[in-house]
Order: structure tokens, then sequence, then C-alpha cells
């Protein structure tokens, strides 16, 4: 019989590629990881582990098992979620792990829309940047996560994952004054800004994703000379001539147009998709279902327009 707490450990090791990123993920010692992992092996009869440079790599009988573990796990998860249904009186605490300004366009509402419709659920909030909560999410550090689409991010269909899409936000252009495209009606074009130095956010980041991605379609590579994970910062080295940037239409709320220039571009790839996330199985859990629902509504009007807008 195969022990599904050993088939989470070799979900974490296939995750983190180490045993000690996995060890540390799931609040073990390394020396447990291995030991479990070596009861896991003893009890398929297959190696499932290879080392690979510093790290480990799953082996062909590996990848095998890890397919079937997936499906064990988020039935698990399923069972769970029947069984506190079963046990009724939706009372719990919820967490959800975020990017700052999901915080404040889905989560915050949501809060305030569950303290009326299900007074019992305590949420508790990470402030997770747009890579970090996913990870958070598969790891059991968090029951839910807000996140983004980014490279390197679990494909849409990974079955580790039920998806909620929440909304879609544009990018604008971020211009000093002084720049010749800084006035105009229409949008700027992305390649119209090919020769400038540009004022972007650190690898890593979702946010430089859809730079590069929008820049790339355009066909060049933005010129990065500055960088800041604040879009406060941005703004203002834009405003001193430092540089162009794409930032966030909702990071713009309350920029001084005295300051820059914000102009909407001509690429529709220069966005960003936001969805919420859990484990799969998970979604049917009585205390994350209205919370999933609250999100869902919290970001119903949070169209491009009423993003323009806010």
């Amino acid at each position: 019989m195969i022990d599904a707490r050993r088939l989470r450990t070799l979900r974490a090791v296939a995750d983190h590629r180490t045993v000690t990123a996995a060890a540390a993920a799931l609040y073990l010692t390394p020396s447990a990881v291995s030991q479990q992992l070596a009861a896991l092996e003893q009890e398929t009869g297959h190696e499932l582990l290879a080392r690979e440079g510093r790290g480990v790599r799953l082996t062909a009988a590996g990848e095998i098992l890890l397919t079937h573990a997936d499906r064990v796990l988020a039935q698990l998860e399923r069972a769970e979620a029947d069984l506190a249904a079963y046990a009724a009186g939706v009372a719990g605490e919820v967490t959800v792990a975020s990017f700052a300004t999901g915080i404040a366009l889905v989560l915050a509402p949501a809060i305030t829309a569950l303290a009326r419709t299900a007074p019992g659920i305590r949420l508790k909030v990470l402030d997770a940047e747009g890579d970090e909560s996913l990870p958070m999410l598969l790891d059991g550090r968090a029951d839910i996560a807000v996140a983004v689409e980014y490279r390197g991010a679990p494909r849409p269909d990974d079955r580790r994952l039920n998806r909620i899409p929440l909304y879609a936000e544009p990018f604008d252009a971020v211009l000093p004054l002084t720049h010749p495209l800084a006035q105009g009606g229409g949008p700027v074009a992305v390649a119209d800004l090919a020769k400038e130095p540009w004022i972007g956010p650190y690898p890593g980041n979702p946010c430089l994703d859809v730079v590069l991605l929008a820049c790339e379609n355009a066909g060049f590579q933005p010129h990065l000379v500055h960088s800041s994970d604040d879009f406060r910062a941005v703004v203002a080295l834009a405003s001193a001539g430092a540089g162009v940037a794409l930032v966030p239409r909702s990071a713009l709320r309350g920029v001084d147009p005295d300051e820059v220039a914000v102009r909407t571009v001509d690429s529709a790839l220069a966005t960003r998709r936001v969805f919420a996330a859990t484990r799969a199985g998970a979604e049917q859990h009585p205390l994350l279902r209205p919370v999933l629902t609250a999100l869902a509504e919290s970001a119903a009007p949070l169209d491009e327009a009423a993003v323009a807008g806010a």
C-alpha cells in the first residue's frame, strides 16, 4: 500500500528539485524527507529519483508515479471537502496569498462582503509577489492564491490546481512629460519605444514578463536601465526623465498628470491576467466556496473600463 504522505513528499521534491528545499516547504528535516522517499521506493519497487548536479530529478518511474500522485492528492482534497461539508457549520480560517494590487482590488472588498454573507469565515491574508503565491498554495502554506499568469507558472491545465479567472488588467505607457509621444489622443505603439531607456521590475516579477512579452511582440528587447518593483519609484524615475515604462493601470491611480504622461498602448499582450486558485479538489470545501464566490463577485466590475476609472 502506497502511503499518501509519501506521495506529497515526492510532489514537493519534484517541485523544489532538492531534498533540502522540499523539506523546508513541508516543515520536515531533510533526513525525514530522505527516509520517506526511500520508503516510497521500497513500496513501489522502483528507483524514483536520480541525482542531477546539486539537486535531484525524477526517473521515468518517478514521473509515472507523480502523475498518479497528483490524481490521488486531488481526490483526498475532495474527500476532505465532502467530510467538512457533512460536518456543516461553516466557520473557520482561510489563508489567502495575494500580490498587493490583488489585495486592494478584490481581496479587501471580498473581506467586507464575507462579513455580511459568511461571518463565521476569517481570512488570513499573506502579501506575496505574483510568482510566490502559487508555490505557497501548492506547499500547503495557503488555501487560496490570487495570482497572475507569468512565464514559468504552472500551466492552465496543471492537474494540481483549480483556477477561477478574476480580471484582466492592461498596462499603460508612462513617459516623461518632455517625451515626443507624451501628447496625443491615440494609443502609443510599443515599437516606437524600442530605442528608449527603460524602467522595469526585477527578474522574477511577473510584471516584467508582461513588459518583455509586449516588447518582443513589437520586435525588440527593451534596454532596461533602471529596476524597481515599486511602481511609485518607477513613476518618479520616469518623471525625472530617466526612461519609459509599462505599468499596470491600477498602479497609476492618483498619479499627478503634471508629473508624467500616461498613455494607452497598442498591444493586447500588455495585460496581466489575474486568477484565483485552489489545490485541485479543494474548491468545493465549504470554507473555500464562499471565499471564491466573494473574490469572483469583487472582480466582476474590474473590466478594463472599470480599472481605467478607478
